[in-house]
């Protein structure tokens, strides 16, 4: 047995609570290595000695390339809970438990893994909403000046003596008069990239936090379109970019001005004196941009001022969340002191991350709900677009994303083909669009709450910056790849199964290059299967599954044992 291979981490993804008597655990080991693994519980301050534990058999959920996961439930009435496990294989059975690897398990419960208590206050609070999310990311210079068009016309704004700039003169006023074709699609939440006053047309220098920027429209404009999102039943989130500021920042403008006399030279990281604003700056800065100057976010003075901001769109627009930009370079507990500001005007506002990389460490329930799951366009990328991993790798991959964090916080990751900052998924696709319609169902059938990029369900392509952020071809839409966006969200929505059930691989083909998955809660049970070959495929279903399949749409039961598959066609059944 490699029990270099085990691993087991109190607190943390692998041992979580879902409520006051409810623990998830979870173990990792070297794949088909293990032929049992039992979990033992027991109360951690039980009056008899030794104390009385409970087996539980752990379920492997996954592989990935090394590991394989287990994971079993303790639902019980303590509120204490000490654990220790028992792996068997042919060779051996050993005892695993905060006091190492042992033949026999001798060692007193203080020498347990330990659940010291199931405190209220440390269950994850994820709002309820997030793992329904269907989300339409928009950016608002590239989406629309009017109903179904855009001007598509560069701009200079001036307003008190500072310059305001757009591309394609995309506005609020635009995204109000086009809420109806984003509700059709059958979205239920829209993130809006910066829209705050800023110099440049991507809005990530922000000037005035207060203000809405002179090219997209006005405050009461924005409050117009959050109330007419609601009345359609559709979240609104926006882009918060409390990393860093722009150079016509006040306070910015006041350190340039009067250096180190000016009372806001601690609102910035590492500013130097002089201050040089040249290229490359003295003075920290995003990706060394000089005209990003690096906020000081370990200030009390900054943090109080971005805990307003947060709460103040909240209050004015009733926003329901937020997206903060480059997350990770900024400290933790001005982000925890942003969630507890932001939490208490609105109890289920939504806090995403972008954190391109594993983010665990901010996803404990502090600080953020969800990321950016860059990682999930990364693999979809490789497998659908470029076809660099075989089915198997595919499977392997998507679990080992799954298992990094707590179940409910993989079911409200923001999942995404491509967004603002990375080419179009269909240019990755070299235009294939059979390719992308494969990936477009994934992103509607695997756990996570998807997001579409504005102008992909148009086909939209470009893999430079102008490109991937054109404006939105209102007069040469692609009706055809629409309706199929249009019917993958309607499936997405009509199958609880798919918003919070687990994932589990329920067969894979490496020759005929077709994949299934079991997607299951309470309510329901789904099985979801696809091929990515070239040519039609048929396959056998296994007898499991034989006599059990209806299709989700029409509610026929499928009665023959063999499958016909489609090239670029993803099927989705029932299982009763």
């Amino acid at each position: 047995m490699q029990l270099e291979a085990v691993l087991h981490i109190p607190l943390s993804g692998f041992a979580y609570a879902t409520d006051e008597h409810t623990v998830t655990i979870r173990l990792r080991t070297a794949r088909n290595d293990v032929e049992k693994c039992s979990l033992y519980y027991g109360d951690r301050v039980c009056m008899r000695e030794p104390i009385d534990v409970t087996e539980v058999k752990m379920e492997k959920m996954a592989s990935s390339e090394l590991f394989d996961y287990y994971e079993a439930e303790i639902s019980d009435r303590y509120t204490r809970v000490c654990y220790y496990f028992c792996l068997e294989n042919k060779e051996k059975k050993v005892f695993y438990s905060e006091y190492g690897f042992s033949e026999k398990m001798n060692c007193s419960r203080t020498q347990y893994f330990q659940f010291p208590y199931i405190r209220r206050e440390d269950i994850l609070d994820i709002p309820s909403w997030a793992k329904e999310m269907v989300m339409y990311h928009i950016f608002p210079d590239s989406f629309a000046s009017g109903r179904e068009s855009l001007k598509d016309q560069a701009e200079v704004r001036k307003k008190d003596g500072k310059e305001y700039k757009s591309n394609h003169g995309g506005t609020l006023k635009g995204i109000i008069e086009n809420v109806d074709y984003i509700k059709n699609l059958g979205v239920n939440c829209v993130y809006l990239n910066p829209i705050f006053a800023a110099e440049s047309y991507h809005k990530y220098d922000t000037i005035d936090y207060f203000e809405i920027d002179p090219c997209f429209g006005t405050k009461e404009e924005l409050k117009e379109l959050c109330a007419l999102l609601h009345k359609n039943g559709i979240k609104l989130i926006l882009d918060g970019v409390f990393n860093h500021c722009g150079a016509n920042f006040d306070a910015f403008l006041d350190v340039l001005k009067n250096g180190e006399k000016s009372e806001y030279k601690d609102w910035f990281y590492h500013m130097q004196f002089p201050v040089s604003y040249e290229t490359p700056p003295n003075y920290e800065a995003f990706a060394y941009v000089k005209e990003m100057p690096k906020l000081n976010t370990g200030n009390k003075a900054v943090v109080d001022y971005f805990c307003k901001v947060g709460v103040y769109w909240i209050q004015y627009a009733d926003i329901d969340g937020w997206r903060l930009d480059v997350a990770n370079e900024i400290n933790h507990e001005f982000w925890r002191a942003f969630r507890r500001a932001v939490r208490e005007v609105k109890k289920d506002a939504l806090l995403i991350g972008e954190i391109w990389e594993d983010a665990g460490i901010w996803l404990l329930g502090d600080q953020f709900d969800s990321t950016m799951n860059y990682t999930f366009s990364n693999i979809c990328r490789e497998f659908f677009a470029e076809k660099k991993l075989s089915v198997g790798e595919f499977d392997e991959k998507i679990n080992r994303m799954l298992f990094r964090y707590p179940f409910p916080v993989s079911l409200a990751q923001m999942n995404f083909l491509d967004t603002h900052d990375v080419p179009r998924f269909l240019s990755y696709c070299n235009g294939n669009k059979n390719a992308f319609r494969l990936a477009v169902f994934f992103l509607m059938t695997c756990v996570g709450a998807p997001s579409v990029f504005y102008g992909d369900e148009q086909c939209i392509m470009g893999t430079e910056e102008p490109q991937y952020r054109a404006a939105m071809p209102w007069q040469n839409r692609d009706m055809e790849m629409e309706q199929y966006v249009k019917e993958c969200i309607k499936m997405r929505k009509s199958l609880p199964a798919l918003s919070k059930g687990t994932y589990h691989k329920a067969f894979l083909d490496e020759e005929k290059k077709l994949y299934g998955f079991i997607r299951k809660c309470k309510e329901q049970e789904v099985l979801v299967l696809f091929q990515v070959s070239d040519e039609k495929q048929y396959f056998e279903l296994p007898e499991e599954y034989q006599g059990r399949l209806y299709d989700w749409k029409t509610g026929n039961l499928f009665i023959e044992s063999k499958l016909c598959v489609e090239p670029a066609q993803g099927l989705v059944f029932i299982l009763k």
